[in-house]
């Protein structure tokens, strides 16, 4: 029983180290919020942060993966089928592309709001940090 908790434990400390797949932000230049008061970055935080949310929460699609013909036999006889193959698509390039934009652009809000010392942006780390 010792030597069950033991591999139990083992188990989940591994799982706990592994990667959690972190989407590097691309770069936005902070320069593009430069015209922005603090109310409208603040503003502009939010809605990112919406948009970053939602995107997060979105599933992957679904995705044709064949169609197979073929003859099968049951009760009533010997008849064609055609099957389609449609399952759930593990490719996230495209959400993590768009997260990797938002994340940029929220990091791009938090350094314009800093260089304006917009009062929203005290305590908001961006990536690196």
């Amino acid at each position: 029983m010792k030597t069950f908790t033991v591999a139990t434990l083992l188990v989940f400390a591994l799982s706990g180290c592994a990667s959690t797949g972190n989407i590097t932000p691309q770069y936005i230049p902070p320069s593009t919020y430069q015209s922005y008061d603090c109310q409208a970055l603040n503003q502009e935080y939010v809605r990112i942060n919406s948009y970053v949310n939602a995107t997060r929460n979105e599933q992957s699609t679904l995705s044709a993966s064949g169609v197979g013909v073929g003859i099968s036999a049951g009760r009533w006889g010997i008849s064609p089928n055609i099957s389609f193959g449609v399952g759930q698509s593990n490719n996230t390039k495209a959400r993590d592309a768009k997260l990797s934009r938002l994340y940029g652009e929220r990091d791009a809000i938090i350094q314009s709001a800093r260089i304006q010392r917009c009062s929203f942006a005290n305590g908001i780390k961006i990536y690196g940090e």
